[in-house]
């Protein structure tokens, strides 16, 4: 039976980190499912969902990583998965929606009670600082699953919790 493992990794950022990453999974006959890699201040996250052949230990894989020369000092972390590797309904991609302007904190809190309000599962969210000439934009990225019945009132709702921000909010449907 074949072994299904999250990945987990957390390093300073430098060059050919997925690169070495993926290589290496490959080497192992790992296949990738979802995969997340984002830079996090001076660091960086990858994140991942891998299947492997049978008798391909987690203990294995995690020792194999450890030994890239491009993640000395990172934090390794690889654990079976026992949930699906694959995503079910909730994980189906609707819209895109992009929350832009400077800072404001609370800003994901209240993003995220509208989401519940209407029975949205956010799928990604992404958020950053990006730093400017005069000041700081914060930028809030979100690939969201809304049912039908409710897509137009969740949008209006936080396109205007936006605006009572002082932000600008852009959307598409998927």
């Amino acid at each position: 039976m074949a072994t299904t493992a999250l990945i987990s990794i957390l390093c300073p950022d430098r060059i050919g980190l997925v690169a070495a990453i993926a290589g290496r999974l490959f080497d192992l006959g790992g296949n990738l499912a979802d995969t997340t890699f984002a830079v996090l201040g001076g660091g960086a996250e990858f994140t991942a969902v891998c299947e492997f052949p049978e008798g391909v230990a987690p203990e294995t894989i995690e020792a194999e990583l450890r030994g890239l020369p491009e993640l000395e000092g990172a934090d390794v972390t690889v654990s079976s998965f026992d949930l699906a590797p694959v995503h079910g309904p909730l994980g189906h991609v609707t819209h895109r929606i992009t929350v832009s302007g400077g800072d404001r904190p609370g800003l994901i809190a209240r993003l995220c009670e509208v989401f519940v309000q209407f029975e949205a599962n956010i799928v990604r969210l992404n958020a950053e600082r990006i730093p400017g000439p005069h000041n700081d934009e914060y930028v809030v990225n979100v690939a969201i699953s809304i049912p039908d019945a409710s897509a137009r009132s969740c949008l209006a709702t936080v396109t205007n919790t936006a605006g009572e921000l002082g932000l600008s909010c852009h959307w598409e449907e998927v």
